[in-house]
């Protein structure tokens, strides 16, 4: 199926839209529960003042990223990095 400047509220429930591709989509303020995104991939997103809870984050990767505000469990991702880098400057 295919979509083009669409511009409503969708409700998807207990579906598989594996393998979809989404380019140029404005998901503003949109809830995802029990959702996989295995092995998905995000380019050019903007996940500003999102949250994320009881999320598995195993084997995620993330570069060129702007990581200022980030917490993690209310630690600051910018301080657990310059810890890090710290630490490994020691040894």
């Amino acid at each position: 199926m295919e979509m083009k400047q669409v511009r409503q509220q969708l409700q998807v429930v207990d579906s598989d839209l594996k393998d979809s591709r989404f380019f140029d989509v404005n998901l503003s303020n949109a809830s995802f529960t029990n959702v996989s995104l295995k092995r998905s991939t995000f380019n050019d997103v903007n996940l500003s003042e999102s949250t994320f809870a009881d999320i598995n984050l195993s084997n995620v990767t993330v570069t060129d990223s702007n990581l200022s505000g980030m917490t993690i469990n209310g630690v600051l991702v910018a301080d657990l990095i310059k810890a890090y880098e710290s630490r490994r400057g020691d040894q």
